[in-house]
């Protein structure tokens, strides 16, 4: 019968060689540039949002509309179905992005009190 002497050392993990070096980098390089898109396409979705808050706020509209949110949801899940992507994600997801332009829409619309 062998006693423990606590805990056995791991072995250290190898050096990836230059070949997976320069394809984590080679990936990498893609996400970082996907991130980017992503930044710009929000920072454009947010600039039609803004404007349909002025437009909601001048006619004393809501600045939510739940109807319009839940057909969104429901195109937003069926879109990330058809992409592989996990529809329960993508629908999270908007409801960050549809919380944060209600929150727009609220601060134009007192604004325009």
């Amino acid at each position: 019968m062998s006693e423990s002497t606590g805990p056995q050392p791991q072995p250290s993990p190898s050096q990836p060689d230059d070949s997976v070096r320069a394809e984590l980098t080679r990936l990498r390089e893609s996400i970082d540039n996907i991130d980017a898109a992503v930044v710009h396409m929000l920072a454009e979705r947010f600039k039609c949002t803004q404007q349909v808050g002025v437009l909601k706020a001048l006619h004393q509209l809501p600045p939510a509309d739940p109807d319009r949110e839940a057909r969104q949801i429901a195109r937003l899940r069926e879109l990330a179905g058809s992409a592989k992507l996990d529809p329960a994600f993508a629908e999270k997801l908007l409801n960050f992005i549809i919380a944060e332009v209600i929150r727009h829409h609220e601060t134009i619309a007192d604004g325009a009190r």
